[in-house]
């Protein structure tokens, strides 16, 4: 990975004075990634920082940027992604200088000021980029022994594989959405404890899953494994990621090859891609993983982060939200890096714009578990809400909001909300889909 640089630098600051409050989630240290468009122009990449987006097309466009290609002007990151770490770390130090407090170049360019910098309120987020596969994994090992705990023996909560493989599933690209985007709850079928034959029904158990996604910028070739070293190289950055789940309808088709329509109606990102460079100065050591895994899944560093995680939940019909969990990344047993080259070790073809979710992020305590399947115990203990009500999974009309940021020395890294809410099933109450 790249050095720490001046980019990283806790005392520098900006000219766009709202990222320069201690408490932005978008600071001069950040410089996170997302597409946008303002009116009816054409959505293209942008910048975040503080309260503004900068628009990196017409950054481009002036030749203030050190881009080989035109690249900006796309409506994804992919092109860019594809251009390598050198090209990204070329370009972020690119950016926070014109951004630098004393760097004239931009600052004082009043027509292309105006041109580029936009009030972040004012526009659209779309999509950052195309996502061209999403693999979800299972790598908390609280989530993994609540769950086993919960529906298997409490002494064997962890299958005998867990502890030596990053265990994942292939999801459905399709379905990964952007923030802010309404998810229908799901229909499938659901078998009931006193039913002899499942029933075909609106979904009664929706859930949440708190994860991260790590977002391949690079590429390997089919048939060439990579080290865990290399894997940790191809990833751009990191968003964050709701799993929503269907846990009434998956725990009747989950054996034996996993979760099928109970994961795939809906997966929700962070519009913005925080880079693993901006994350550098976090990386901390994960858990102690014992038994020692195989060497291809051998580990020279620290491969996690030091990121605090939460989930709030807003009722239909109130305007109160309360924090549901609150949780860090760092407990995370197998790192995204390890999760890459296992996918890759059978010689599985990465591309540019796969995104592989970290599975949910659970900590050692019951205020720290990412999902309501653990925090309400599969319903045998409800959730109160600041306006009385009770929820022991996710009711039509309830909003989920997910948030997270490192916290550094007189600023932070965050990576701004990823909200989703819960619309009734469609077609409900009708026969109109069959």
């Amino acid at each position: 990975m790249p050095p720490l640089n001046e980019t990283h630098d806790p005392g520098l600051k900006s000219w766009i004075e709202s990222a320069n409050a201690p408490n932005a989630d978008f600071p001069i240290q950040n410089l996170p990634y997302g597409v946008f468009s303002v009116g009816e122009e054409l959505p293209r990449v942008g910048v975040a920082i503080g309260d503004k987006v900068v628009d990196l097309a017409a950054i481009e466009a002036a030749g203030l940027l050190p881009t080989p290609i035109p690249v900006f002007d796309q409506s994804s990151l992919n092109v860019f992604m594809a251009l390598g770490q050198p090209v990204w770390s070329a370009t972020r130090q690119a950016i926070s200088t014109l951004l630098a407090t004393n760097t004239p170049t931009l600052r004082d360019d009043t027509a292309l000021r105006a041109r580029s910098i936009h009030t972040r309120a004012d526009v659209t987020l779309h999509l950052p980029f195309k996502v061209t596969e999403y693999t979800d994994f299972y790598a908390s090992k609280e989530h993994a022994t609540n769950v086993g705990t919960m529906f298997r023996d409490p002494d064997n909560a962890l299958m005998p594989n867990w502890l030596h493989i990053p265990i994942g599933y292939n999801g459905r690209a399709s379905s990964v959405v952007v923030s802010g985007t309404d998810v229908h709850r799901p229909w499938g079928q659901i078998k009931r404890p006193d039913s002899p034959t499942p029933d075909f029904a609106p979904c009664a158990k929706l859930d949440i899953e708190l994860e991260v996604g790590a977002v391949v910028g690079t590429p390997n070739v089919l048939g060439q494994p990579v080290t865990v070293e290399q894997a940790n190289a191809m990833i751009f950055g990191y968003v964050l990621l709701n799993d929503w789940s269907a846990r009434d309808i998956q725990v009747w088709e989950y054996q034996p090859l996993g979760p099928f329509q109970s994961k795939a109606f809906a997966t929700t990102i962070s519009p913005w891609v925080v880079t693993q460079e901006a994350l550098a100065p976090f990386r901390v050591e994960g858990p102690d993983q014992v038994p020692e895994p195989l060497p291809y899944l051998s580990q020279n560093g620290p491969n996690n982060f030091d990121l605090n995680l939460e989930v709030s939940m807003r009722p239909a019909d109130t305007g109160d939200a309360s924090v549901i969990c609150q949780t860090n990344f760092k407990h995370m047993y197998w790192s995204s890096a390890q999760q890459l080259a296992h996918h890759a070790v059978c010689g599985c073809a990465m591309r540019t714009g796969d995104l592989l979710g970290s599975g949910t992020i659970s900590g050692p305590t019951p205020d720290s578990y990412g999902s309501l399947l653990e925090l309400t115990w599969n319903g045998r203990d409800p959730l109160t809400m600041p306006d009385g009500s009770q929820r022991t999974f996710i009711q039509d009309g309830d909003t989920m909001t997910l948030s997270g940021w490192c916290e550094g020395q007189g600023y932070r890294i965050g990576f701004g909300a990823c909200s989703g809410t819960i619309l009734p099933a469609a077609g409900a109450g009708s026969n109109q889909f069959w």
